[in-house]
């Protein structure tokens, strides 16, 4: 038997949704499908890549693995939230100018797990980068071009 819709009320990047769903819908198509936001990616489905990272209160989540009505008062972040919020600006900066992106399919779930890192640790040592991002998967393997974008967006000198 179909669960029946519900209305959810989300704030989503400061922003108060309502979102009429099933109870059981990922937060992931919730996002894509009923608000619009296509920054967060479809991956695996089963919260092993990190490509639908977004951040509830502040916390880095799989929201593929996130079902609605487990949000609760929840504050959503995705990345196109990041806009001028100084981490974000400082990681996306440095993204780009380390060139990190290949195909930028996975980005930005690596984003999003990357600004959790540096407002919990600003200053990360190489073992907590590593140890903060081994969640997301980046098929195009520019993980040490990630780590060092990291360690220049928290004001570190890179190192590859």
């Amino acid at each position: 038997m179909e669960e029946p819709v519900q209305t959810y009320t989300l704030t989503i990047n400061g922003t108060v949704q309502q979102i009429s769903a099933t109870p059981d819908m990922p937060l992931l198509w919730a996002l894509r499908q009923e608000v619009g936001l296509s920054g967060v990616k479809f991956g695996c489905g089963a919260g092993l890549c990190g490509a639908c990272t977004v951040h509830m209160d502040g916390a880095p989540v799989r929201s593929c693995q996130t079902p609605l009505n487990s949000v609760g008062n929840a504050k959503i972040t995705t990345i196109e939230g990041l806009a001028g919020d100084p981490l974000g600006e400082r990681l996306i900066r440095a993204w780009l100018d380390i060139d990190v992106m290949q195909c930028g399919y996975c980005q930005a779930g690596q984003v999003m797990t990357a600004h959790a890192l540096l407002r919990e640790t600003p200053k990360p040592n190489g073992a907590q980068i590593d140890a903060a991002m081994e969640g997301n998967l980046c098929r195009c393997a520019t993980y040490p071009r990630i780590r060092e974008a990291i360690r220049l967006a928290s004001g570190q000198e890179a190192k590859a």
